[in-house]
């Protein structure tokens, strides 16, 4: 009877213990996915455009920078990858709209509004991997809060790099339009706005192996990123 009732106790203690790691995990994507907009909209405005800031994404709220179908998907698909069903979790935010007829040189400044995004990513990673360090000191009371910021960071450091894959709709394809040469530029900007999302598709889900193209393109950068920003290389 006794061991009944401290295998009840366990699975209890198991099951709050993967609801808050649950809870943790959405949370932290809602705050990278928002200061990742944030920084969208912030550029932009600094650039000349006041569309964002009419629009309201000059917000920390998670709420304006929430796209119904998109986040409701990653969000979706997330809860399921957490109780083991195989699903890949993909999504997207609202996008933050700006006028280019605003900017003083529209390819360049659009190229920097993009890039404000990933750029966030790399900045929280690296606050937080300082954080970290603070925390691993011996006997250090924060030690519970490691693991928390582990995640953290690697969910900055994915966010970022997968937007810099210079394809539409990604960051990455409005970057690199606006560093080519203008005739390249046009000539690229078309062929991606026809094809960009065909060929993230295919990137993203495992067509013709057990691994998504874009595990095995962007896994040896992200395994340096993680060596030099996380002590000891946890999740390595």
């Amino acid at each position: 009877m006794r061991e009944l009732y401290y295998e009840e106790v366990f699975l209890t203690i198991m099951s709050l213990e993967f609801l808050f790691s649950l809870i943790l995990m959405l949370v932290g994507f809602a705050a990278v996915i928002t200061v990742h907009e944030l920084a969208h909209a912030w550029m932009a405005d600094r650039l000349g455009d006041p569309t964002p800031r009419l629009m309201g994404r000059l917000s920390l709220n998670p709420l304006v920078h929430y796209d119904p179908i998109g986040t409701t998907l990653l969000f979706g698909l997330l809860v399921l990858r957490a109780f083991g069903v195989p699903v890949i979790p993909f999504g997207w935010a609202k996008p933050v709209v700006f006028d280019p007829y605003n900017l003083k040189n529209p390819r360049r400044d659009a190229a920097l509004i993009s890039f404000a995004g990933p750029f966030s990513n790399f900045a929280m990673a690296t606050i937080f991997a300082l954080v970290l360090r603070l925390i691993m000191t011996p006997f250090s009371p924060f030690a519970f809060f490691a693991s928390a910021i582990t995640d953290f960071i690697l969910l900055n450091v994915i966010l970022g790099l997968f937007n810099l894959v210079p394809i539409h709709p990604l960051d990455g394809g409005k970057i690199l339009i606006g560093i080519l040469p203008k005739k390249e530029a046009y000539q690229l900007d078309r062929f991606l706005n026809q094809y960009g999302m065909i060929l993230l598709l295919v990137l993203i889900f495992p067509f013709f192996s057990s691994t998504p193209p874009i595990f095995i393109i962007l896994g040896p950068i992200l395994r340096i990123i993680l060596r030099l920003l996380i002590p000891g290389n946890p999740v390595v």
